[in-house]
């Protein structure tokens, strides 16, 4: 049953309504010095649907600019901007949780039109606490599943004409890779990892290897690659990243260690993947995978999901911006975020 349920979370309107769907509606106060007062009652806050939204990218993530078009996302009436200039007239303006520095943000008061909206999709165990955000922020964004304005690393998405059927699994010349950059003997992953490498051979790339992978590089290693460990760096409810969903799309079976198997069967069928935790072991598990190699048709069940769907990743910055032009079109309602360091960090 999982293919309909998953056509039903993906198709274009199922899916829109998924990433707008809001769970937390506070009621607000109007303490905050930065946020105006309340409209009156029959004001518009956002105007009529054909409204031009105007979405301000106050600092750019970790520095890197993209492109303001939404036409990838099929969605439009949106003006993406830089250009702090028309702060007073944007109905968004978009905070990146790295790039924050309380000096910098705006200092004129808020328009009572206007949503702050948090986004991160970094682990709360690689993000920073700031205390003085709660109460700041009108809308969050992220992997997170509460979040108002969702955003995962990736999804399986239903198949075009145009993508053709999936006919075969390119050309495998090895069992096990691993590309890892960052080496942290408490990570668990790191702890996982060298347990397994006593059972069976892993071919480890990247930084931590002292080499450098470029996304040719990479492409080249998944194809060329059975399976490949999906390993996140921390483990947290909905903390799936592009560890998971790119060697899906490059032809690699992912082995995770991550959140439990019932987290990533939100975005993939469950033979779509090998979660460490099915195994009692790490013996067991190099067992499997030496079992999968020697046995194809069983290796192939894995890619059974490719009749019907492929896996894409998501576009880091320009995604976030514009699923949160969409909510707004959607979600005309004031609304006030209250704690966001106790949702996002206990």
């Amino acid at each position: 049953e999982w293919p309909k349920t998953l056509e039903r979370f993906f198709s274009p309107l199922a899916f829109l309504e998924l990433l707008t769907s809001n769970h937390r509606y506070s009621v607000p106060t109007y303490g905050l010095s930065l946020i105006s007062p309340k409209p009156p009652a029959n004001c518009s806050c956002q105007g009529k649907d054909e409204e031009e939204l105007i979405i301000l990218i106050w600092m750019w993530p970790f520095g890197s600019k993209f492109g303001f078009s939404c036409a990838h996302y099929d969605i439009t009436g949106c003006h993406l901007t830089d250009d702090k200039a028309l702060y007073s007239k944007a109905h968004a303006v978009m905070f990146h949780h790295r790039n924050i520095d309380l000096k910098t943000l705006p200092k004129e008061p808020r328009p009572y039109f206007q949503k702050w909206v948090w986004y991160n999709l970094e682990s709360p165990s690689n993000t920073a606490k700031i205390p003085a955000l709660n109460d700041l922020f009108n809308l969050t964004c992220s992997y997170r599943r509460d979040s108002d304005v969702l955003t995962p690393y990736g999804n399986l998405v239903p198949i075009s004409e145009e993508d053709g059927l999936f006919t075969r699994v390119p050309t495998k010349e090895r069992l096990v890779c691993w590309i890892v950059s960052n080496w942290n003997l408490r990570y668990k992953r790191i702890q996982y990892y060298n347990q397994l490498k006593k059972h069976i051979e892993i071919k480890t790339y990247g930084r931590a290897f002292g080499e450098y992978i470029s996304n040719d590089k990479y492409i080249e290693i998944m194809t060329s690659c059975k399976f490949y460990l999906s390993f996140e760096n921390s483990i947290h409810k909905d903390y799936i990243t592009e560890k998971f969903f790119r060697p899906m799309e490059y032809g690699a079976v992912p082995v995770v260690l991550g959140p439990p198997r019932q987290n990533y069967e939100i975005h993939a069928p469950g033979h779509a993947f090998i979660h460490v935790d099915d195994f009692p072991s790490h013996k067991e598990l190099a067992e499997r995978l030496k079992h999968l190699d020697q046995h194809p048709d069983e290796y192939m069940d894995f890619f059974e999901w490719r009749n019907s769907f492929k896996a894409v990743s998501g576009r880091f910055g320009l995604e976030q911006t514009c699923r949160t032009c969409h909510y707004l079109k959607k979600q005309k309602r004031y609304q006030v975020f209250r704690d966001l360091n106790k949702w996002f960090w206990e």
